[in-house]
């Protein structure tokens, strides 16, 4: 996203918005972002048919390998599980995924709350009125999200 600067870190946020809004696997954010990436930049093409092409081709190179993954590998699993070494492996793996969410957590949460150069009290009102009622007084996710998005767009016209 920085180096190739395919997408504003604004972009990004929307992206992942969109994700965490729709049914199906988070994953499916890397389309967004070769949908826009491309429509930003389309070559020779048009940008509805550079973005249709890079949605298509991310989506391909996302899921192939996985579906590869799962369908020479899966008889072997269990083996593989009991093996001390490929074990070890799969913590090391889990470590490394749970770093990169991390990661990306500080990273958007940064983004969010400092959208330009000015903190935004609104969002950390937000998110932690979100996490309290979650965590304290264990609301539904999706009630939270929609006050989320209702309060937003009251922000969003009276700011």
């Amino acid at each position: 996203m920085e180096t190739y600067g395919w997408l504003t870190h604004a972009q990004m946020m929307s992206g992942l918005a969109l994700a965490e809004s729709t049914p199906g696997p988070l994953i499916m954010v890397l389309q967004f972002v070769g949908f826009v990436g491309a429509w930003q930049a389309p070559g020779a093409f048009s940008p509805l048919a550079s973005a249709s092409l890079g949605a298509g081709i991310t989506t391909w190179v996302t899921f192939l390998p996985c579906f590869l993954f799962v369908f020479l590998g899966a008889p072997h699993v269990e083996r593989l599980g009991a093996l001390p070494e490929i074990s070890a492996s799969l913590m090391a793996i889990t470590a490394a995924v749970v770093g990169v969410i991390l990661n990306l957590a500080v990273k958007f949460g940064q983004q969010a709350l400092w959208p330009e150069t000015r903190f935004d009290a609104f969002v950390l009102v937000l998110a932690i009125g979100s996490f309290v009622a979650l965590q304290r007084f264990r609301v539904d996710l999706i009630p939270v999200i929609g006050v989320c998005a209702l309060a937003g767009a009251l922000w969003a016209l009276v700011a």
